[in-house]
């Protein structure tokens, strides 16, 4: 029925994960115990993937235990740290045709079949990253049992324009309920592509059992042991078959609200998930190799593979970065302010650096609520499992606060995340540059601001630098560091360095207006209120862009963003770079309205109210909802040339990889300036495609 894997054509540039067996006689099992370790060759760095060769190798090491006489169980697992991190998407666009991408789909199910099918009770010891084609052939596996320390576990594959085709789509609903499945096959991957850990996977009925990470596979074993003599039953609980219809339902509706069905991907692996409540494995299996071969075939998912490569090659290696050699130790951090963005960034700090904190305000009272909110999200933390009892006291002991700015003298970096205005800020560090040492970083975090002009007036200009993060913190995986003509290469390589100890992904801009990621929305969102403006109705601009699959319509992003804050960037937009940038009335109404704008019984969605409608003038030159999405992407078209032009970024890479992860740009668009190419705006507008 399916094709297994050694009739695949091998890849000369595959690293070939090897499946080594091995046979041990452990005490109480009255035979042998069948260990296969999954193991590429390279450390933690490099995780185990499978190709081709891989594939081969796992069903070899099938083979050997079949032949093995007085098997009584059999395990497998990975390297230190890694489990399986799916198939090897990099040899994905070496696939020639749709019937070899087919093939490949259908060894997976065949390979993993045989553990699903074995008489032999078969174990998945999860002791590290286990993502896509990792996770699923633990699924396959009849007991899991999963790492505490375990992270990067789930079926991230619609986000990068895929379906989990190895079984994920039917196995999971029918082991854990498509509510969870649901969530998980579509859900997650939606949302920052978010990630499971070691812990979440009992709890879910994922796993059977959780250990420790020191002696995980040695407790895997013997709990392995006792399932296979019958001296532990796993039990699980019924999967509700009647809710299949309804959860569908919600979760088509999901996707509508979240990217406007623009996902090929979201959409199929729904089709597939409902599938599962009916068909038998076998075709639900066939369903997955069709949509699998489809996908892998399709624009999308050939577009992901760009936006993916992009991620993972200079978002380890910024472009443009100092030596990190060059970077300074940083052993205590002060952050001027105490609202929501400064007790964001407090928390971060102190969870990722483990150093101490030290937050200030205007008077004690401010400063204290500040450090209540940083205190109340690490208590969440530790409710919902992320953080140790014994890591959140020590979070709580790392943060202070004051309303006396004495406290920065021994910081070696002090950050402001004070109100959005030029002399507010200038104020802020001609006080902090007083206190502190002179060896000590000053960072702001304007979201748009001349840092050139804030570090004007200081003595000691090359030690300012631009780290602007974006909301929420904790979420937002991209940091813009900008450095300014004065900034020194140290205090750069310490900036660099810093983001990449908080986890975030940098990516450098010059000092120029809105940097980057601003820049761009603010020029969108500039082009669909200057189309309302000119007469289109609100609920024509606001759904011109939904073929993108964009994670918010301009309005909500409205909404998120603030009125007030939004008619404050378009302001300082339209005074730094002229009338591409122009300032909306029906904005600065909208801002200035003493009544709800936004429909609170629509929260988050951009949803005028009557009364707001009302107050909106039209001109008299509506325009069709494609006309206002070719209005939009010519306005971002023309602004990127721009920005290169002016060397905001040295190469449309880095332009590409901000939208992707300040924006939430999908993947499947392949990055901002290819999806631009592909559709000839690139070359309309400027003369010549971006990747030229």
């Amino acid at each position: 029925m399916y094709a297994t894997p050694l009739d695949l054509p091998d890849f000369e540039e595959e690293v070939v994960t090897e499946s080594y067996v091995r046979f041990l006689e452990p005490r109480g099992l009255g035979g042998k115990a069948a260990i296969i370790t999954l193991d590429n060759g390279y450390d933690h760095t490099k995780p185990s993937s499978f190709g081709p060769g891989g594939l081969k190798s796992l069903w070899r090491a099938l083979d050997t235990v079949e032949a093995e006489e007085g098997v009584k169980l059999v395990a497998v697992t990975g390297k230190p740290f890694i489990f399986l991190a799916g198939a090897d998407i990099k040899l994905m666009p070496s696939l020639e045709s749709r019937e070899q991408g087919l093939a490949l789909a259908q060894a997976g199910h065949a390979l993993y079949k045989r553990l699903k099918d074995s008489a032999v009770p078969t174990f998945a010891f999860v002791n590290g990253t286990a993502l896509g084609g990792g996770f699923e052939l633990a699924l396959h596996c009849h007991y899991r049992t999963v790492s505490k320390t375990a992270i990067g576990l789930g079926l991230p594959e619609v986000s990068i324009g895929l379906i989990p085709g190895w079984g994920g789509s039917q196995i999971l609903p029918n082991l854990i309920g498509i509510e969870k499945a649901a969530q998980v096959v579509v859900g997650n991957p939606l949302n920052q592509n978010r990630m499971l850990k070691g812990v979440d996977l009992v709890p879910l009925g994922i796993a059977d059992a959780e250990f420790e990470g020191a002696d995980f596979i040695e407790e895997s074993l013997d709990w392995a042991i006792k399932v296979a003599t019958g001296e532990i039953t796993v039990e699980r609980a019924p999967v509700d078959r009647d809710a299949w219809p309804a959860v569908i339902a919600g979760a088509r509706k999901l996707v509508d609200e979240k990217v406007h069905n623009a996902s090929a991907a979201a959409v199929r692996a729904l089709d597939l998930l409902e599938l599962a409540q009916h068909a038998t494995f076998e075709e639900g299996s066939l369903a997955e190799d069709e949509a699998l071969a489809d996908l892998e075939a399709g624009p999308q998912f050939q577009a992901s593979i760009y936006a993916f490569n992009l991620v993972r090659s200079l978002g380890k290696r910024p472009e443009g970065a100092p030596s990190p050699g060059l970077a300074k130790e940083v052993g205590k951090v002060g952050v001027v302010g105490a609202g929501l963005m400064a007790g964001q960034i407090a928390l971060m700090f102190a969870r990722r650096l483990e150093v101490p904190v030290v937050m200030t305000d205007l008077d004690e009272e401010r400063a204290q609520k500040g450090l209540a909110y940083v205190r109340a999200e690490i208590d969440k933390l530790e409710a919902k499992g992320r953080t140790s009892k014994l890591k959140a006291a020590k979070l709580r002991a790392l943060v202070s606060a004051s309303s006396d700015k004495s406290v920065y003298a021994d910081c070696d970096l002090v950050i402001e995340a004070v109100f959005e205005e030029l002399g507010v800020k200038q104020a802020v560090f001609a006080e902090v540059e007083a206190i502190v040492s002179d060896e000590a970083l000053l960072v702001t975090n304007t979201s748009g601001l001349s840092i050139t002009a804030m570090a004007s007036q200081l003595k000691h200009p090359e030690r300012l630098v631009g780290m602007h993060f974006f909301n929420p913190v904790a979420v937002m995986p991209l940091v813009e560091v900008i450095a300014t003509e004065s900034t020194d290469k140290e205090t750069l390589a310490t900036a660099y360095a810093v983001a990449k100890k908080l986890k975030k992904t940098a990516v450098g801009s010059a000092d120029r207006p809105a940097f980057i990621v601003n820049r761009l929305l603010g020029r969108m969102l500039a082009e669909v209120t200057g189309a309302v403006d000119a007469g289109t109705p609100v609920e024509t601009a606001d759904v011109a862009l939904d073929e993108l699959g964009l994670p918010m319509r301009p309005f909500a992003l409205l909404e998120l963003v603030g009125l007030q804050v939004a008619w404050h960037l378009c302001q300082h937009l339209n005074e730094d770079l002229g009338p591409r940038f122009p300032a909306s009335e029906n904005l600065r109404r909208m801002a200035e309205a003493g009544f709800p704008v936004f429909d609170p019984a629509a929260k988050g969605k951009g949803r005028l109210t009557e009364e707001a409608k009302a107050q909106i003038e039209l001109g008299g030159s509506p325009s069709s909802a494609e006309e206002v999405k070719q209005r939009v992407l010519r306005g971002l078209t023309e602004e990127i040339g721009l920005m290169l032009d002016e060397g905001v970024v040295p190469s449309a890479k880095q332009i590409d990889l901000a939208m992707i992860l300040g924006a939430g740009f999908p993947f499947w668009l392949g990055g901002l300036t290819p999806y631009l190419d592909r559709e000839g705006i690139s070359t309309d507008v400027t003369g010549k495609p971006f990747a030229g």
